[in-house]
């Protein structure tokens, strides 16, 4: 596997202080906040020093139940050639439920959700591996993700299901030791539990980041400083293993250079020197711990126009039994419980049985809080139009108006509804409003029959 050396996460808001940073030897960049042919200047200004880019994906929904889209694969791909990125990564999670599975509205979460670890989530988790492996020019790996509701019923803890993923479909591991520490926190899982069950030696990197405990749950929120208890965990993974790469992620807040450059330095001296690194190694496999074999490279599958040769998992000498495709009733199941877990989250339906009423609440929040402050970023107009009230007006209308598109179309369908309501009051906040709708969508608010359907809509979400 290639060796990365630590590194931390680009974003266009401390672009030019990654630069300025020393010792970074790599950087992450949010595959879905780039176009191929239009790479951001200062990434490829890191390209031409020799830094290594790697393009983090978050919207394929892998653990969904719908096989992966094509064009988001495709894209992906695009974006790992473009930046001459060793591999792609992703996220072993669903972000969308409902569609023709299950003959309900198709909704976005806008956020990753945890998979159910069961037998039937994990078959069509391998299969939705294996054609994303089959469609994508580099090798994938895919990461552990932090949640705050845990699925009743599961079947394998979170080192077995990362295990068996493994050995069924060659993927890499993207393991996220402060994800690991968040469900610690807020589903009283053991990292080191994990840690002793997942096969480490199949780690193609690792993600650092901080969060904040609030009421007993602990929020991975990606904007505070990575806390002893994180590095704690990282600690005693580096005493497992010498992971290939390890990376700081920072996605809001964000601190003065210095400050990063200091977290880096306590990420370095936490991971220890490379030959500290190879001797730990060493003595893991004295002691029996198997290095990783990954999966042989298979034929390409052919997934629609434009499929192109794989890059799938590095090939190797000891092939694997290949993991059995799942029936279309295993899909249909898992998609039942995905799309009545998403719509109690997001569009107030009952909460499925077993889960935790409580919890679901405090994501359900979360969700509605992160589509606002997504929203204001990529609408940064509407914030400044509506002021103080931007937050809690798109609260309330997050509560009842599920997202079923990306971000700009929820901006888009926020504006909508208040301007079918008349708001806001201020005749000049309402007509640069409208004008900003207008410039975006192309036409006038709907008149009354299309507000009617469109009400329909919504009470069918709700049912």
């Amino acid at each position: 596997m290639t060796e990365l050396g630590i590194g931390i996460g680009w974003r266009p808001e401390i672009a030019e202080a990654v630069e300025a940073l020393p010792g970074v030897d790599w950087v992450e960049v949010v595959a879905e906040n780039i176009c191929a042919d239009h790479l951001p200047d200062s990434l490829t200004r890191l390209r031409e020093r020799g830094v290594t880019v790697v393009p983090h994906g978050v919207s394929l929904g892998l653990g969904g139940a719908d096989r992966p889209d094509p064009a988001r694969l495709a894209a992906l791909g695009e974006k790992a050639v473009a930046l001459g990125a060793p591999l792609v990564t992703e996220h072993i999670a669903f972000v969308r439920a409902g569609g023709p599975l299950t003959a309900t509205p198709l909704l976005e979460a806008g956020h990753l959700l945890p998979v159910p670890r069961t037998r039937d989530a994990l078959d069509v988790l391998c299969e939705n591996v294996r054609i994303a492996q089959d469609a994508l020019p580099v090798p994938l790996a895919l990461e552990n993700i932090a949640a705050l509701i845990a699925w009743p019923g599961e079947e394998m803890t979170e080192g077995q299901f990362l295990a068996e993923l493994v050995e069924r479909t060659g993927v890499r591991l993207l393991v996220d030791v402060a994800n690991l520490h968040t469900n610690h926190v807020n589903r009283g899982e053991d990292p080191a539990r994990a840690l002793s069950e997942l096969p480490v030696e199949a780690i193609a990197y690792v993600h650092v980041a901080g969060g904040v405990e609030r009421d007993g749950v602990w929020h991975d929120t990606h904007a505070h400083p990575v806390p002893p208890a994180v590095l704690d965990v990282l600690a005693d993974l580096t005493s497992r293993v010498a992971p290939p790469g390890v990376l700081l992620e920072r996605d809001d807040d964000f601190p003065p250079a210095e400050e990063l450059a200091r977290e880096l330095e306590v990420i370095r001296t936490t991971v220890g020197g490379r030959s500290a690194r190879a001797e730990r190694v060493g003595t893991a496999h004295q002691h029996g711990a198997r290095p990783w074999i990954p999966a042989p490279r298979r034929a390409p599958l052919l997934i629609g126009a434009g499929a192109r040769v794989s890059g799938g998992p590095m090939p190797g000498s000891a092939p694997l039994a290949e993991a059995p495709a799942p029936r279309t009733a295993a899909r249909q199941r898992l998609a039942v419980t995905q799309a009545s877990l998403l719509s109690a989250l997001v569009a107030g339906t009952p909460v499925p049985e077993g889960f935790d009423t409580r919890r679901i609440g405090v994501q359900s929040r979360a969700l509605a809080a992160k589509r606002a402050g997504v929203v204001a970023k990529v609408a940064p107009e509407l914030p400044e139009i509506l002021g103080k009230d931007f937050r809690p007006a798109f609260l309330a209308y997050a509560r009842s108006r599920p997202m079923t598109g990306g971000y700009r179309r929820d901006a888009l369908d926020f504006v909508e509804h208040l301007l079918l309501a008349g708001r806001p009051e201020d005749p000049a906040a309402r007509r640069r409003l409208t004008e900003w709708w207008q410039d975006r969508s192309g036409s006038r608010p709907p008149g009354r029959a299309t507000r009617l359907v469109r009400a329909a809509r919504h009470a069918l979400v709700r049912r």
